[in-house]
């Protein structure tokens, strides 16, 4: 098994065979993100990704779960794509779902009759980040895409029958877009209606734009006490019925999860709960990516 670079995953593909699909990111250029600066993006030999797969055959006896690595593997053509799929299914027969991350612009160049391929030969889910749902923090923070074309293509993923999960990031705007940011956020996970939301908290990584932006004392980063008050906007604005939402990522101050709507007034009680006495949230040490 070969692997190029730092290991980026999804927290929930921890236990998962990792192969990398592609190197790095084809956008790689948001303000607050480090993880793939020392990858330039590259398509991986597609005899060596099956390789990698012959080898964890021979090495594990049950693969339940696999991820397909780096940050863009969907942005690789269909028919390449559809033949790791095969090879995995002919060599994983118990494997119970393949993932991978999806950029906006990798799904826009799928047509939809090739997500349905890729869903029918065992593309189970994809990772998107919306990051915000704000126009204004998505051209702050580099993005590439605003908040139309993201929910558009994740309308596009869901419609094919792959299962999605997005994320965005409590803080992305600072004070001066803290209310917008919660607000339209919200706004676009209830037009994509994804099977699960992940709400990260900003953390500012040495090497970005946006450290330079917080030294240089141009952004302002949210105390814990904000970032408290834009989660319960977000929260009390959220309207995707059966979403699983997590908010549960080492970066959080407060951990929160529940499956929507049901469970949003006792998510609320616990944001209150948290304002109310603010030692009960995680220690900035404490935090993590």
């Amino acid at each position: 098994m070969n692997y190029f670079g730092d290991v980026y995953r999804p927290p929930s593909e921890a236990y998962s065979l990792i192969v990398q699909v592609t190197y790095g990111c084809s956008h790689n250029t948001c303000a607050f993100c480090s993880m793939y600066k020392a990858k330039k993006f590259a398509v991986r030999p597609l005899d060596e990704v099956l390789a990698d797969f012959r080898e964890a055959r021979q090495t594990y006896s049950r693969v339940n779960r696999i991820f397909l690595a780096d940050g863009d593997a969907l942005v690789r053509r269909a028919s390449e794509l559809e033949i790791i799929l095969d090879t995995i299914r002919e060599l994983f027969p118990e494997c119970e779902r393949v993932t991978s991350y999806a950029s906006p612009a990798a799904i826009r160049i799928r047509t939809d009759e090739e997500l349905r391929r890729l869903r029918d030969k065992g593309l189970t889910m994809v990772y998107m980040g919306l990051e915000s749902g704000c126009d204004d923090v998505l051209k702050l923070m580099r993005k590439g895409h605003m908040s139309q074309e993201i929910i558009a293509m994740g309308q596009k993923v869901r419609q094919a029958g792959i299962a999605l999960s997005v994320t965005a990031i409590t803080g992305l705007g600072g004070p001066a877009l803290m209310e917008r940011h919660a607000v339209e956020t919200a706004e676009a996970f209830n037009a994509m209606n994804p099977e699960y939301i992940g709400m990260l908290t900003l953390m500012v990584e040495p090497g970005t734009p946006l450290y330079d932006w917080v030294s240089d004392g141009s952004f302002q980063l949210l105390t814990p006490g904000q970032v408290l008050r834009e989660t319960q906007l977000l929260v009390e604005h959220l309207d995707s019925p059966n979403s699983v939402f997590r908010m549960n990522h080492a970066s959080n101050y407060l951990s929160l999860r529940g499956t929507l709507n049901q469970d949003q007034t006792a998510m609320l009680e616990s944001i209150r709960q948290a304002e109310q006495n603010l030692s009960c949230l995680k220690p900035e040490a404490w935090r993590g990516l």
